[in-house]
């Protein structure tokens, strides 16, 4: 019965993290980490060496020889003030010390223990200014870091922008610049790497992937590749060339105490069997605490983005309790890391106490003995330290990549999604005919049938609009001719060309694409026309807002085309005038065709009017396509493609569709004309 339920409890468990998943990204739901997965991960990490290599080298060398100079030096003096000063004993009868530290000794023979004090104190000033200061533990480490909290986002910022140096002094600002920098460097190119796959993803995979997610792997994630691609190689060589110069060191000055040596040893073996256990479960909470928070990233963009729904249904509340859940959510899964970050270093700690109390007692008893002298007891000191050290960051190093590992498997999970395929390799000359569409279908991935069969000419020179219900396949039909949708069915052909054998750069270079929802960016007017063509002049940009019919309203603005939109002006701006603004980007950019969907939707009948008379004459040189419901935007094109349940029902003119009694189209112009009359 306990096993059972048991089961249950861990079956529950699973199905909360999967459903966690689904509901953070549609895109990337194979979650499970196992171990060699995470090596492979780590290992990928690492790559990332390759990109600065020579800096890496640089801020390793400087770290080595910082252990190095440290663990060869430190000892000595402490053992000379203790022995020679302290406890005044003769220096020419100094014993216990390695031969390259001979000559320090010979310099100061025959010196009083006031003299040799002297001596180590100009020594040790010297060292400050050189390397810094060592007063307690076994290093004297640097960072810069900023106030922070316990959750990954806020401990993003010292990710990045944080350095570290073992040394302080000279040669720890050398060490730190060079550290800082490179992590800001590598951070930059991940995120960049990121950001960019993110937005070369078909408009099929960005439908499932939800945009907080999408900021929280770039903006939080990301950074999780500094400690792997720093200690993955800077912890085993290092700590293994430490603990073999420290072993060295310690049996060849005291050969009869190897037992030391073999406690440091017997530290490294129990750490790593004590904390192996926790493996799975920090990569397996660490996963679920940043889909929880990427969730919660989510739901505040969605909130925000549809903050106008929100109010206008005066749904506030509903929204808070929404944002209320994800967060509460968030700071559970990310209690349950802090846990086991609880647990873990007390395993070690605890192992630890152990070997440094069996320690403290072996030599203890050496120095009653009379094997060994105080001084021997400082040096032993020094080297137990350089001994445990190496050995518990080998032992622990498997344990702290885990939630990197975790974070790190989101970002490459990303990289690895296949971008939008550019199947063509033949880049396409100007367009001077049109498009000619053959037999196309569409079936999305799901499952759902959106076009079947679409057969149609479209030429440059025309206005053609795709007209039909809610539903017909109107949006669908368009997204072939850029290639947004790959046609499953049939064939899509630009002056002769299928849209499959061109490269993606020059179909999208002559196809501008002017979608139903306005986006425009937090810029001044004139910078948000231009951004599809950046070099364009400002006669360049004012035509194209003349042609648009905003114009005169812009230049009513205090600031004209300088007006920043985001700011209280923008605020201020209408939909209609806002969808002018991003119809006059499109007509900026020179491209052969110009596809808008629902240009006019929320124009009054006198901009409609002036802005489809303005579309004519730029159709002189271009194929235009509007895909539009209102009768007075679409009656006047020249060629009407009438849509239903994805399948073309008819083609032709206005007149043409209208002499037809019973036809689709002049049905659908009658609802229109019945429903604005009314009864």
């Amino acid at each position: 019965m306990a096993e059972s339920a048991i089961t249950t409890r861990r079956d529950r468990r699973r199905k909360a993290l999967r459903d966690l998943d689904a509901r953070a990204s549609g895109l990337d739901t194979s979650t499970r980490i196992g171990n060699a997965e995470a090596f492979a991960i780590i290992v990928r990490s690492m790559g990332y060496i390759r990109f600065f290599f020579w800096r890496y080298l640089a801020k390793f060398l400087l770290k080595l020889f910082a252990y190095a100079i440290a663990l060869g030096f430190l000892p000595w003096p402490a053992k000379m003030l203790t022995d020679h000063v302290i406890l005044g004993r003769p220096i020419e009868d100094a014993q216990g010390y390695p031969p390259y530290w001979r000559p320090v000794i010979d310099f100061v023979q025959g010196w009083s223990p006031f003299e040799i004090l002297i001596f180590l104190a100009v020594l040790g000033v010297s060292l400050v200014v050189l390397i810094g200061r060592y007063i307690t533990g076994y290093d004297d480490g640097v960072e810069a870091a900023l106030a922070e909290g316990h959750d990954y986002a806020t401990r993003v910022e010292n990710q990045i922008h944080g350095g570290g140096a073992v040394f302080g002094g000279v040669w720890g600002y050398v060490e730190f610049k060079v550290n800082s920098r490179m992590t800001q460097t590598l951070n930059h190119l991940l995120r960049a790497q990121l950001f960019s796959r993110i937005g070369a993803l078909s408009m099929t995979q960005l439908e499932e992937q939800r945009i907080g997610d999408s900021i929280y792997r770039v903006m939080y994630d990301a950074p999780q590749v500094q400690e792997i691609f720093y200690e993955t190689t800077h912890t085993p060589i290092m700590s293994t060339l430490l603990y073999v110069q420290a072993g060295i060191t310690l049996l060849t000055t005291y050969p009869t105490m190897p037992e030391v040596f073999w406690l440091s040893m017997s530290l490294f073996a129990g750490v790593v069997i004590g904390t192996s256990l926790f493996s799975s479960a920090v990569r397996r909470r660490g996963q679920a605490a940043r889909a929880a928070g990427s969730l919660t990233t989510g739901t505040i963009e969605e909130g925000m983005d549809n903050v106008l729904a929100v109010q206008g249904l005066g749904a506030n509340a509903t929204e808070r309790n929404r944002f209320d859940g994800d967060s509460k959510e968030s700071f559970r899964r990310f209690r349950g890391v802090a846990l086991m970050w609880m647990l873990i270093p007390r395993v070690w700690e605890f192992i630890t106490a152990l070997l440094q109390t069996a320690f403290f007692v072996y030599l203890i008893n050496l120095i009653i003995d009379g094997v060994m002298t105080p001084g021997d007891f400082a040096a032993m000191f020094v080297f137990w330290g350089y001994l445990i050290g190496p050995a518990r960051s080998l032992g622990i190093l498997w344990i702290r990549f885990q939630d990197n590992v975790a974070g790190m498997r989101r970002v490459f999970a990303m990289l690895d999604l296949p971008s939008e395929a550019d199947l063509g390799t033949r880049t396409l000359p100007e367009i001077t005919d049109g498009v000619a569409i053959r037999g196309a279908g569409l079936v999305y991935p799901d499952g759902r049938r959106a076009l079947e069969g679409v057969d149609l000419d479209a030429k440059v020179g025309q206005i053609v609009a795709f007209v039909g219900p809610t539903g017909s396949g109107k949006t669908s039909l368009a997204y072939l001719i850029p290639r947004y949708h790959l046609a499953t069915e049939g064939e899509v052909r630009i002056d002769g060309q299928s849209v499959n054998d061109v490269t993606l750069a020059s179909l999208r270079s002559q196809v501008t694409y002017v979608f139903q929802e306005t986006q425009l960016f937090s810029d001044s007017i004139a910078d948000n026309i231009r951004y599809g063509k950046p070099e364009a002049t400002a006669e360049e940009v004012e035509t194209a807002a003349r042609t648009a019919g905003i114009h005169d309203f812009i230049a009513a603005l205090p600031d004209g085309y300088n007006t920043k939109l985001g700011g209280a002006a923008a605020s201020k701006l209408s939909v209609g005038q806002k969808q002018r603004i991003s119809i006059a980007r499109g007509l900026l950019r020179d491209s052969r065709i110009l596809i808008l969907d629902e240009p006019t939707s929320a124009l009054d009948p006198e901009t409609e009017q002036y802005l489809v008379q303005s579309l004519h004459e730029a159709a002189k040189d271009r194929l235009v396509i509007i895909i539009a419901h209102r009768l007075s935007t679409i009656a006047h094109a020249d060629k009407i493609v009438f849509l239903e349940d994805g399948r073309v029902m008819e083609q032709g003119s206005h007149a043409e569709l209208m002499v037809s009694p019973g036809g689709h189209y002049r049905n659908f112009v009658e609802l229109q004309t019945a429903a604005r009359v009314g009864p």
